[in-house]
């Protein structure tokens, strides 16, 4: 099997560009970002970051893929890419936009905050009418004056982003959407099991014994969060991931299903034909215009 395009993900660490070093955010504008004499940004192609980004596009027009889902992009679109997720390539250069890069544990403590920081099931896009986009830009202006001071204060950065996310968290939610912003802790506590154990384990019985609660209580928590059972989630989880590894990189279906925790090949197939509808090779040539 040859790949044209299929090239492992490139994993993105965070890293400031100027300024202080240690400071968990940096907010840049998209044309700076490629200015060559800025230092440019590498295309990166597939890629994930191990921290957050949200994109606020203030010009342009264009397409931004991620995870499989191809965004429009307009004037006041806003993108918040999560760890883990997986872009094609940078913010298309045919729009022009302000990012707002932040780690994980940039955010101080906030009602909710594990589920408006780390809910898979949130939506990528919004759009912004033009009073809710001038509020934001508003509100990352102040967060891009402050980030790009010498001496940056954190405090007062921390509580910028935070009334940035909240006012976020206030957005409509996408007509096909659902609101897990609003589940419980046990939904919670389940989806931070699963990031971890996924690859190991596909059963809601294990998960439920790991967090001491009974697997009708995770399916409840599942089915109120996303409409979906608790098997379902984990399903979907195992097979977004095979998704990226099948498109971004060149590994054999045996890898791939090893990766992922199947003891056979056939059973992997199996698995994601009847949750993807469609064979693993079919998939890759479908996405990435491999050749036999």
């Amino acid at each position: 099997m040859t790949v044209k395009n299929g090239q492992p993900i490139v994993e993105v660490g965070y890293h400031r560009s100027h300024g202080r070093t240690t400071l968990g955010i940096e907010v840049v504008r998209s044309r700076d970002v490629r200015d060559p004499a800025r230092g440019g940004a590498p295309e990166l192609g597939a890629h994930r970051l191990n921290f957050h980004e949200l994109v606020l596009v203030a010009e342009g027009h264009a397409e931004h893929e991620v995870d499989f889902v191809s965004h429009p992009c307009s004037p006041g679109t806003l993108l918040w890419v999560r760890p883990g997720q997986v872009q094609r390539h940078f913010v298309p250069k045919e729009l022009d936009a302000w990012i707002v890069w932040f780690t994980p544990d940039f955010p101080p403590p906030l009602p909710d905050s594990d589920r408006l920081l780390s809910a898979p099931f949130a939506p990528v896009r919004h759009q912004l009418d033009e009073p809710e986009l001038a509020r934001h830009l508003e509100l990352v202006g102040q967060l891009a004056d402050e980030s790009a001071r010498s001496a940056a204060d954190a405090d007062l950065l921390r509580h910028l982003l935070a009334a940035l996310l909240l006012r976020i968290r206030r957005l409509p939610m996408p007509a096909d959407t659902l609101n897990s912003y609003e589940a419980g802790e046990t939904f919670t506590l389940f989806l931070r099991e699963l990031e971890e154990s996924y690859a190991r384990t596909r059963r809601v019985e294990d998960y439920a014994a790991r967090l001491g609660y009974t697997p009708k209580t995770l399916t409840r928590a599942c089915l109120a969060a996303t409409g979906h059972s608790a098997k379902r989630v984990i399903d979907d989880r195992v097979v977004l991931e095979a998704k990226r590894l099948l498109t971004h990189t060149d590994w054999t279906v045996a890898s791939i299903s090893s990766a992922l925790g199947f003891a056979e090949a056939t059973n992997f197939s199996k698995f994601f034909v009847r949750n993807a509808g469609t064979a693993p090779l079919e998939f890759r040539r479908n996405n990435t215009g491999a050749e036999d």
